[in-house]
């Protein structure tokens, strides 16, 4: 079988392109950017057929789908920051909307019949009330980032293709997942990095954090990519699916736990300039559909997630 892992060289697209190669029975391609950093994959390098593409650019992503003609594809490739969202909302939309329906519109015109897994976001339920934990896929959609909106428009996009051309297509929102090689702007792995660099004697003993209180559903990349395989193996094209631990931590405690396989004293700095303009407050999932679907669960505790960024920044300071 041929898969193709669109933005294979970012955080969770290198960890599913190294299950693919475990499973032994997989011939695996990955779209990059001319400008990409490869540093994630650079260790599979040489098990795998990157093609340079631009998802934003319909023909770009014609030529690589008929060269490929991939029985799978896993649309991975995003902006996937929310912060950054805020700032460049209109190239946030561009490329998660565009670039998904060059994808489609690509596989429609050379009549494909390929199984499409589209990472969604838990970012999608927004605000979510009181009640409403956990949240189960049949929650109200309010999103509260242009990310977010970016992503319920993908994911209803989804849905309409399957139902108006029959494509096959499954969508999983996934809620937070981490693990080594994370992006160093995202907060587990920002908190991480700063650690290591006060080990290291790099940088005064200050901590900067944004929202402590916020409470995410936290799930280890590696069980994540996981389901992302079982996804098109055993679910229901055009259906939706949480992927979650279907546990709450508050950001306070993942950093408390970070600190306690450091052991060194720092002092915790709140700086203004990480703050959201709107915060979701509370996101933890239901995944009892997607695990009776699949027989998925994770398996990773979320503390050994932390040992293994934490042990990866080490590496790198």
């Amino acid at each position: 079988m041929r898969a193709l892992i669109t933005g294979i060289s970012g955080f969770a697209g290198s960890h599913l392109a190294e299950y693919c190669l475990n499973r032994g029975d997989i011939e695996v391609f990955g779209t990059i950017r001319w400008r990409s950093r490869t540093e994630n994959i650079d260790h599979i390098k040489n098990k795998v057929q990157l093609m340079e593409c631009d998802i934003r650019d319909a023909t770009s992503v014609l030529k690589v789908l008929e060269k490929v003609k991939p029985d799978l594809i896993f649309h991975l490739a995003a902006q996937s920051f929310v912060p950054t969202s805020w700032h460049a909302p209109t190239e946030t939309l561009i490329t998660n909307i565009v670039g998904q329906v060059n994808i489609f519109e690509a596989v429609r015109e050379l009549n494909l019949a390929t199984r499409i897994q589209l990472a969604c976001s838990s970012e999608e339920y927004g605000m979510v009330y009181e009640g409403e934990i956990p949240i189960k896929e049949t929650n109200p959609l309010r999103p509260l980032s242009p990310y977010a909106v970016s992503k319920v428009t993908q994911d209803l996009l989804g849905y309409q293709y399957h139902e108006s051309y029959d494509m096959f297509i499954v969508r999983t929102r996934a809620f937070n997942h981490e693990g080594p090689r994370r992006g160093e702007v995202f907060v587990t792995s920002n908190f991480a990095k700063q650690i290591a660099e006060i080990e290291k004697g790099e940088k005064e003993p200050v901590i900067k954090v944004g929202n402590l209180d916020a409470i995410r559903d936290f799930t280890d990349v590696r069980d994540t990519v996981r389901g992302y395989w079982l996804s098109l193996e055993k679910c229901e094209p055009g259906e939706v699916y949480n992927i979650a631990s279907g546990k709450g931590t508050k950001i306070r405690e993942m950093l408390n736990t970070l600190l306690k396989f450091s052991g060194v004293d720092v002092e915790i700095k709140r700086d203004p300039a990480r703050m959201r303009p709107s915060d979701v407050q509370i996101l933890v999932g239901d995944h009892s559909k997607f695990s009776k679907a699949t027989g998925w669960e994770p398996k990773i505790p979320f503390e050994k997630t932390l040992e293994d960024l934490l042990n990866h920044w080490r590496e790198r300071v």
